[in-house]
């Protein structure tokens, strides 16, 4: 089990280092909500299921929906259609 507790936290504290150096922001929401999701592991792990379904809901679940809304806002999604018009507007 400690094996177990030893990988969660070098993976949590690997996506943390990816978030930061990652410069593609899809990316980088898909990484948090990954460590979202392993932070609720640990929290089962630390037999407090009440913090898992919690962190679960809004950690991985409703941050992740927000991350994606904004970047759609900010047409950060987006970014093939605009590479391919060579910062051209649309007419």
């Amino acid at each position: 089990m400690e094996v177990l507790n030893m990988i969660l936290l070098l993976f949590i504290i690997a996506c943390a280092l990816a978030v930061a150096a990652t410069k593609n922001l899809l990316s980088a929401v898909i990484i948090f909500m990954a460590q979202g999701l392993v932070v609720s592991i640990v929290w089962i792990l630390l037999r407090s299921p009440d913090l898992a379904i919690t962190e679960a809901a809004v950690g991985a679940g409703v941050s992740s929906i927000l991350m994606f809304a904004a970047l759609k806002k900010i047409r950060a999604i987006d970014g093939e259609e605009e590479k391919r018009d060579d910062g051209k507007k649309k007419a």
